[in-house]
């Protein structure tokens, strides 16, 4: 496994890599094929069935297998059939491209933030009677919040549980899970936005973020490891309760006793593919989408313990609940990353296609999160993941 330079501050730059993330979860995954981890054993002559069963979903969608999106949360704002985003869209079209680029960078990052894993009882119902569960749920309610006015820059410092409870529809039969974790989660937002003019200006905006990546930009490209970098260093100090290192927070990073820290930045890397298409349309290119890495969450992991490719090892993997930074989740989460890997490579190798035409953000779109629900909601009720992690609404 490559190591990075020693001392504090270059271990500090290389776990907030993607490089990182697939160091250790390649480091994992060698074990898991050896036979050495305590959790998990990997059956690869399974991953062919799940690829099948990727490609199967991705055609339903996308029959000619073109103009697949991003896996972003712009998806979730149509959910229904409701084009939300044209009516949004409507809204901005009077005003700059600074201006529409900063409104939509504070609507996909503070819906984006919001997007932990709901719980199986909660819903959300909007104006029109329809009602939503889980990341459509989570999408729509954020979405109403935002254009409402309730998630502006200044705002976010002074939410409250209750506000966030009331704008999520939260009762005692409607629960949604980490209320407290989430409210503090936009308090930490708020806080960050106001103290670091370097990515959000002076005065202080959300979305001043977008007008610091249109900086970095040459020639009218962008790197998506640039839009990682910046949603790492600028939105970094929001994760309570992380390790540190060398004065920073380092968020989704946890420690697993054969390769020591592990990191994951599910949400930054998700937030990283969502924040693509404002940069688009404000009229950047984004290039080496495929460095960024899969998705370490309970579909894409939950895909392939349910096809099989992933395979506990004693009965309280699944059996119990677990905590974030238990062994048991750090594993899933790990090998999840590295099979993701291998299942997009699989996959252009069946279409003849190259990583610049299917890269992994349109792989996972497809694709791989949409085929993980899918057999959960054929092995359960509900559709519930197959592992059970305990959350405090930051995580998942």
């Amino acid at each position: 496994m490559p190591e990075p330079a020693h001392g504090p501050a270059d271990e500090l730059a290389y776990l907030q890599s993607p490089r990182a993330v697939r160091d250790r979860c390649e480091a994992l995954y060698g074990f898991a094929l050896a036979g050495k981890l305590e959790h998990f054993a990997v059956d690869e002559a399974k991953l062919e069935g799940v690829v099948e069963r990727v490609l199967e979903v991705t055609r339903e969608l996308y029959p000619e297998l073109e103009h697949i999106p991003y896996h972003g949360r712009f998806r979730h704002f149509g959910a229904g059939g409701v084009d939300r985003l044209a009516r949004f869209g409507q809204t901005l079209s009077t005003l700059s491209r600074e201006e529409q680029l900063m409104a939509r960078f504070e609507l996909v990052i503070t819906s984006v933030l919001l997007d932990a894993g709901a719980g199986e009882r909660w819903s959300y119902r909007e104006a029109s009677g329809a009602r939503y569960t889980r990341s459509e749920g989570l999408a729509v309610a954020s979405f109403d919040w935002f254009v409402s006015g309730g998630l502006a820059s200044e705002a976010l410092a002074t939410i409250t549980p209750a506000e966030l409870a009331a704008a999520f529809q939260v009762t005692a039969d409607n629960p949604l899970v980490g209320v407290e974790g989430r409210a503090r989660l936009l308090n930490e937002l708020g806080r960050v936005v106001s103290a670091t003019p370097s990515y959000f200006g002076s005065p202080p905006r959300l979305g001043k973020l977008g007008l610091f990546l249109l900086g970095q930009a040459v020639n009218g490209e962008l790197p998506a490891t640039e839009i990682l970098s910046a949603v790492l260093l600028g939105l970094g100090p929001i994760w309570a309760g992380r390790e540190w290192l060398h004065g920073r927070n380092l968020g989704d990073v946890w420690t697993h006793p054969a390769v020591g820290k592990v990191p994951f930045h599910k949400l930054s890397q998700w937030l990283s593919y969502s924040l693509c298409e404002p940069l688009e349309a404000a009229g950047l290119t984004v290039t080496g989408l495929s460095e960024l890495t899969g998705l370490a969450e309970y579909r894409n992991g939950g895909l392939f313990l349910d096809g099989g490719v992933l395979l506990p090892k004693h009965a309280a993997v699944l059996g119990e609940a677990h905590s974030v930074e238990s062994s048991v989740v750090v594993e899933w989460r790990a090998l999840t990353v590295a099979l993701l890997d291998r299942t997009a490579e699989r996959l252009r190798a069946r279409l003849g296609l190259s990583a610049e035409q299917l890269p992994l953000a349109r792989v996972l779109e497809g694709g791989t999160w949409r085929a993980g629900r899918a057999l959960a909601s054929e092995r359960r009720p509900g559709g519930t993941p197959p592992l059970r992690v305990i959350s405090d609404g930051t995580v998942f």
